[in-house]
């Protein structure tokens, strides 16, 4: 029952940085369980976009576990690169997801198009796709992006994934800069939760 409160989740990622996010973003009085609890597996995300990747996870978690899941897929878009990494953020950082090395490719592949780069304004975005999905076989959907540029190199230790080289718009520090509180009231996955939140 899609009106009904949603009391216990699972959520559906294998990711601790998303893990804890999202953690954050849900009322404290929801039951949280982790894929680990499970032993499950990632699905093969082979959607063409974010939202089809998380419904993709959304609804093998649910129906692995038989409980309502919270999945998420989000990455970065960089405009020099014609949107890459994207969906294949993860993935550019190699089989352990290795975000050293994904951001190393970044910088590589933005210097291969513009070797004067660091002294410009290189345009991207971080974009979030929540699912929900029902053993019921229902499912509801909501995507945040938030705006910003690529730093010229890599700034502080908090946060996870691309965070260290994330500047949001009309803002100086990255999200790897950021306190965590800060950044959780302003980005991506904040904004898509924002609309999903009435189930909670």
């Amino acid at each position: 029952m899609l009106n009904k409160k949603i009391t216990d989740i699972l959520i559906g990622t294998n990711n601790d940085g998303k893990l804890r996010e999202i953690k954050d973003l849900l009322p404290k009085t929801i039951k949280i369980y982790s894929t680990k609890k499970f032993k499950l597996k990632s699905p093969i995300e082979n959607g063409k976009t974010f939202l089809e990747n998380s419904y993709i996870k959304a609804k093998f978690y649910s129906q692995k576990s038989n409980m309502i899941c919270l999945s998420d897929d989000s990455g970065l878009e960089i405009d020099i690169l014609n949107g890459d990494p994207g969906i294949y953020s993860a993935r550019w950082g190699g089989k352990k997801q290795n975000f050293d090395k994904a951001i190393k490719k970044v910088f590589f592949e933005i210097n291969k198009k513009n070797r004067d780069w660091k002294s410009k304004k290189i345009k991207c975005r971080f974009i979030c796709a929540l699912t929900i999905y029902w053993p019921s076989n229902k499912s509801a959907h909501a995507v945040g992006k938030i705006e910003g540029q690529i730093s010229n190199k890599k700034r502080g230790k908090n946060g996870f994934g691309y965070d260290p080289i994330f500047i949001p718009l009309k803002k100086k520090l990255t999200f790897g800069e950021m306190k965590p509180a800060l950044k959780y009231k302003i980005d991506h996955r904040f904004i898509a939760f924002q609309k999903i939140k009435k189930f909670f």
